[in-house]
């Protein structure tokens, strides 16, 4: 289930009419592990049931994924590819971020669960000067003002993924027109319309609000600027949020 906890007005990005939006293609992943500045590389998971494991000498998963997940636990829905951001290789195996709690979770999974391909696109979120940047490689494509989490609600700083892009039903809301679902979750709510409050980027309705600290925890942004950006950023782009 996703509901990001973004609040303000206009009811969360899941409700009736919410689609997922096939994501954006990226390159085959090079066999060497050694990646030009500012590339990463997304797993995307193609076995029936991939387990995650705890270190490669673990006999057993701790949990398991399937090759697509439901925004909703809702077989009659939309699914969306499960893709994670790879953080290591070894022979055999790939260490991952995790979309769950804590923040910063990760795992290991086999190489043969997964199919590789390298992003050159990443995000870097500065809190603190309520600012986005989007990378191609090491060049910047965009950069514009946010809005961040209220003090009571803080945009949870560290290292997270693009999981699913939503078309929100109406673009006058305060999800703007499209919404990023990160693999990020609010340190300060455990509970948000439903879900398990977790962290996203997206549109706004009200562009006074940007460059100040106003959300649950969300990232609002330009939806201009989103809007361009869905068209280029395959799921499991890194996004790099700093205090």
């Amino acid at each position: 289930m996703l509901a990001v906890a973004c609040g303000g007005g206009g009811g969360s990005p899941r409700t009736a009419g919410t689609k997922p939006i096939p994501p954006s293609t990226s390159s085959p992943a090079p066999t060497s592990t050694t990646l030009p500045p500012g590339v990463s590389v997304i797993a995307q998971v193609r076995a029936p049931l991939a387990g995650v494991f705890d270190d490669p000498s673990s006999a057993q998963p701790k949990m398991t994924f399937g090759p697509t997940w439901n925004l909703d636990d809702d077989p009659s829905k939309p699914t969306v590819p499960e893709v994670f951001l790879v953080q290591e290789q070894r022979p055999g195996w790939v260490r991952v971020l995790l979309p769950i709690r804590p923040n910063g979770s990760s795992g290991w999974m086999h190489a043969d669960d997964v199919q590789l391909s390298q992003n050159p696109f990443h995000i870097q979120v500065d809190v603190a000067a309520h600012q986005i940047t989007a990378f191609n490689a090491t060049q910047a494509i965009y950069q514009g003002p946010v809005a961040v989490g209220a003090p009571a609600t803080p945009t949870p700083p560290g290292l997270y993924y693009t999981r699913v892009l939503l078309q929100t039903p109406d673009p006058g809301s305060v999800y703007g027109p499209f919404a990023y679902g990160l693999s990020a979750h609010s340190d300060a709510l455990t509970t948000f319309a439903g879900g398990d409050a977790e962290i996203g980027i997206h549109g706004n309705n009200d562009a006074s609000a940007l460059g100040k600290s106003v959300s649950h925890g969300c990232i609002r942004m330009d939806n201009g600027a989103i809007t361009m950006l869905t068209m280029m950023l395959p799921l499991g782009t890194p996004v790099q949020i700093n205090a």
